[in-house]
């Protein structure tokens, strides 16, 4: 598969370092909103007073609007020069999470959750093309994975912190500071990263015919059923803590802290390995949390062994992130914002299928840790569907020498 070719707007080794932190630093923000709200549901629920279930709802529509979001804006804005994207979408994610803020009902909360997810995905998906133009091609597996350091960094330290100030401060202080940091994101770009212009040709029909390849979908399915056996259960990882590991509720936060530490080490040395091989990190990533959502299902009622296999699946999960987020843009060089910014939209259907798979386990009496096997059932599926991706690239490589010999 070729690679991505768009020259780089300032290429150099590392990219600019105060760049790339300013694009991390929205990584952060937006990792900080989207999980914190896990960990504030029964805050919200007695603000409103309506059930948890209900409060849970934000968490939905905050992903339906990532879903919705990373398309729309990506493809309607592909001419617009992409720092100027970038600007506009982290005032809009300060906007989105300051309404949270301020949401006087529950109405206003779900809509103002909604509102924040659209700039998600595009922040991510445009973010990702403007480092790989900052840096050598050979370059972009680690261009990749600095950006989404922020978003690790979100779960190693935003939301654990976001969590405990809001059980102590009141849930609003979360959205207030997630918005104060995407305001400083907005600054921190608008001095260092350097301008960027749209990719040559780039249009909405240019972006649209990246998904006539077959292998932008392969990937995007990829990460929506390989992605989900994390979701099955790390969208439980509170009840399978207290009720399976047996450890008190004020574990739960260092928990997700350990996670978090995962997924940074991962984003840290995972973009060594896509800058080796793509493929060869999506098969490595998908047969590490296979192992490890195996391994956790049969110790999970051992604290040690499923805090070790949290951290081993935060770290898997985010090679795997990056490693998918480079095959796109690899899949559509020539168009590369769309495809790029949908990766988010199919790990937030990870993020909801998982959920409720796991959940459908659970309330057929299965327990809380047959949320593993769940996972391990949609890695396999992943690892299917990543093979079969390959077949058919190696398929369409033998069959286009020969068809140049016939012309």
């Amino acid at each position: 598969m070729t690679a991505v070719t768009t020259e780089p707007t300032t290429p150099t080794a590392r990219g600019g370092v105060a760049a790339m932190s300013a694009l991390a630093l929205g990584g952060f923000a937006i990792g900080t909103t989207e999980f914190a709200t896990m960990g504030l549901l029964p805050q919200v629920a007695d603000t409103f007073d309506i059930s948890i279930p209900t409060a849970g709802h934000a968490i939905s529509l905050y992903a339906l609007g990532v879903v919705v979001g990373a398309p729309l804006i990506a493809g309607l804005a592909a001419k617009l020069p992409r720092k100027g994207l970038l600007l506009a979408l982290t005032v809009a994610l300060a906007a989105g999470n300051g309404l949270s803020a301020a949401a006087p009902s529950a109405g206003t909360l779900l809509a103002a959750r909604f509102l924040s997810g659209l700039p998600h995905g595009a922040y991510f998906g445009i973010a990702a093309v403007v480092a790989v133009r900052l840096v050598p091609p050979e370059r972009r597996g680690t261009a990749v994975a600095r950006i989404m350091v922020g978003l690790t960094l979100a779960n190693l330290v935003g939301v654990p912190v976001a969590t405990a100030a809001g059980q102590q401060v009141g849930w609003r202080a979360a959205y207030v500071a997630v918005a104060l940091i995407a305001a400083a994101t907005t600054l921190a770009l608008a001095k260092w990263l350097p301008p960027v212009p749209a990719t040559h040709n780039a249009g909405v029909a240019a972006e649209l015919r990246a998904f006539r390849r077959p292998q932008v979908w392969f990937a995007l399915l990829t990460g929506m059923v390989g992605f989900g056996g994390m979701f099955a259960v790390y969208s439980y990882i509170s009840p399978l803590t207290t009720e399976v590991a047996g450890l008190p509720a004020g574990a739960v936060p260092w928990v997700l802290a350990v996670f978090g530490l995962g997924m940074t080490l991962g984003a840290a040395v995972g973009g060594r390995f896509v800058d080796r091989s793509v493929m060869g990190a999506v098969f490595g990533a998908l047969v590490t949390v296979t192992v490890v959502l195996t391994v956790f299902g049969l110790t999970a009622a051992q604290p040690a062994a499923a805090v070790a296999s949290v951290f081993l699946l935060g770290f898997a999960s985010q090679v795997l992130a990056s490693a998918l987020q480079v095959r796109l843009m690899d899949a559509s060089p020539d168009a590369p914002s769309l495809a790029s910014s949908s990766n988010h939209s199919a790990l937030n259907i990870a993020n909801g299928a998982g959920a409720w798979l796991g959940g459908l386990a659970i309330s057929a009496g299965w327990g809380f840790a047959a949320t593993a096997w769940v996972g391990v059932a949609l890695s396999l599926a992943g690892l299917v569907v990543a093979t079969t991706s390959v077949l058919v690239d190696r398929r369409a490589e033998k069959i286009l020498p020969h068809r140049e010999q016939q012309s």
